[in-house]
């Protein structure tokens, strides 16, 4: 068993933990000593590298070099792809001691996204037909009403009683009650009473008389 090297990157194998512990099982990460350039610590292995293998970064030792470098992609030993960051770490006096290498295996999410790019596809979608549509009011109260919160830019959990009341009458005004259930769908939809919607609609009436 290769000994740990000094106590100087033990907050950074700390970090290296737990980094690989929030991701898992996703993520590796490996901590490079640029004093001695082994590898000094590898936290969830996914690369089969081994502490103590050459770390070969004699290029990071310069003081002005960047500090972060990535996110770049590379290949890992099982084919799947791979996506690294890697982080320069200085001491006080400004000169790099060691390297953390982030290492995220997105070959799953990869696979999750081309499933779901697949299901969500609207190439086999066809026009909503007629003889189902022609007369759907709920599609059309659907359709105004986010509309509608669209352009206040507003969300339906945080409309407030008087947002509630302005609604109901720009759907009456699109007609939208001409439904038979359609009271009673407003209603269910905006979270109140039924009551309330009869109330706001006959005031309404009482307005125009």
């Amino acid at each position: 068993m290769i000994p740990r090297q000094d106590l100087a990157l033990d907050n950074y194998r700390a970090v290296a933990d737990a980094i690989a512990t929030l991701f898992f099982p996703h993520a590796e990460v490996v901590l490079h000593d640029l004093r001695t350039q082994k590898i000094d610590y590898i936290a969830n292995n996914i690369s089969k590298r081994c502490v103590g293998d050459d770390a070969a970064l004699e290029d990071m030792l310069g003081e002005d070099g960047e500090r972060n470098i990535g996110p770049y992609e590379k290949l890992n030993w099982d084919g799947q792809k791979i996506r690294s960051v890697s982080t320069v770490l200085r001491d006080a006096h400004g000169a790099p001691v060691a390297v953390l290498c982030i290492n995220l295996n997105i070959s799953m999410f990869e696979a999750a996204k081309a499933a779901l790019d697949l299901f969500l596809s609207s190439s086999k979608l066809i026009p909503q037909p007629d003889a189902l549509f022609r007369d759907d009011w709920q599609e059309r109260i659907n359709t105004f009403l986010h509309n509608w919160l669209r352009q206040r830019q507003l969300g339906l959990n945080l409309l407030t009683r008087e947002h509630k009341r302005e609604l109901v009458l720009a759907l009456h005004a699109e007609g939208a009650f001409k439904g038979k259930s359609a009271a009673n769908y407003v209603a269910n939809v905006l979270n109140m009473g039924r009551a309330t919607v009869y109330k706001h609609l006959k005031e309404l009436k009482e307005e125009s008389v």
